[in-house]
């Protein structure tokens, strides 16, 4: 295993920033379940990491504020598979695609304005509407 994480061409998180917890999974498994800690949680602290320049990492932060805690700790579980080292991998895997989403900034949205043809529809129903109530109102309709 490297040293960092790979995230992009800018961005790689050293694994020494990365806190590792093993606990025992629940769910199916048998005995083999009850004995090995093969769940794995991946803690990472995005506020006071080095691996996001300062200007983009309150921006990471937003984006992932219903992620973190009040620290900016993130925390990732990985307990889908019967060993500890596919569940790290598994933990690190989402920990990369949750940062590198993340990093991409949205394009701003740009106004647009009702078409042409759209506001002629409009004004056409508009005098459609008018005109039959105009002819409800004759006086041929009340004799």
């Amino acid at each position: 295993m490297s040293d960092a994480l790979e995230v992009n061409d800018e961005v790689s998180i050293p694994r020494d920033e990365l806190s590792i917890r093993a606990s025992r999974s629940g769910g199916a498994g048998g005995q083999h379940v009850n004995t090995s800690s093969t769940r794995i949680e991946l803690l990472w602290n995005i506020a006071e990491t080095r691996a996001i320049p300062e200007g983009v990492r309150e921006g990471v932060l937003r984006r992932l504020a219903s992620r973190t805690n009040a620290d900016g700790v993130i925390r990732i579980v990985s307990s889908e598979h019967r060993s500890q080292l596919r569940n790290r991998q598994a933990a690190e895997e989402r920990l990369v695609k949750l940062v590198r989403s993340a990093l991409t900034v949205p394009r701003a949205r740009r106004k647009t304005g009702p078409t042409r043809a759209s506001k002629e529809k409009r004004l056409e129903s508009k005098k459609r509407r008018a005109e039959v109530k105009k002819r409800r109102a004759s006086d041929d309709f009340h004799e």
